[in-house]
């Protein structure tokens, strides 16, 4: 009887390891991704662009487009670990069109320092008593010298 109880008590033992084991996919297995950045995706805001240069994120995202505007205004998020965000980005950026079109920014209209910043970057919608948005079909703002030597922010207008 002892000879049939040890066995089976080593299979019992292998079984138990064997099926309580953690289960990791293997290298050759897709492996998700960990945010979804694809436009179809319910919580992606398609309109809003990130950059991640340097120490700085940037999160971006136009607030009207419309070309009755007095404005163009742009919601920024900045959020970091290691820098102090007490610039005036209104000092760094540009907007541009596809038809040659470029202004610069009137306004930094957020708080100063700290490491996370949300904000609004303001520009003029005119240039010479016409709207900058006349005829474009692409928008593009810029930013220099914030952590990173340039930040490209384009937008396709319909």
């Amino acid at each position: 009887m002892k000879r049939l109880i040890i066995p089976a008590l080593m299979i019992l033992t292998f079984v138990i390891t064997a099926c309580s084991a953690i289960s990791s996919p293997l290298p050759t297995q897709p492996q998700p991704d960990s945010v979804s950045t694809e436009p179809d995706s319910p919580e992606f805001d398609s309109a809003t662009r990130m950059d991640d240069q340097g120490a700085i994120i940037f999160e971006v995202t136009p607030l009207d487009l419309n070309q009755t505007a007095e404005s163009l205004e742009f919601s920024i998020v900045l959020t970091t670990h290691s820098i102090d965000l007490s610039m005036d980005l209104a000092a760094t950026a540009t907007l541009s069109t596809d038809t040659g079109v470029n202004v610069n920014s009137t306004l930094w209209d957020a708080p100063r320092g700290g490491h996370h910043v949300e904000g609004k970057l303001i520009f003029p919608a005119t240039q010479n008593g016409n709207s900058i948005l006349d005829g474009a079909t692409k928008l593009t703002l810029t930013i220099t010298n914030v952590d990173a030597p340039t930040r490209i922010f384009e937008w396709e207008l319909k």
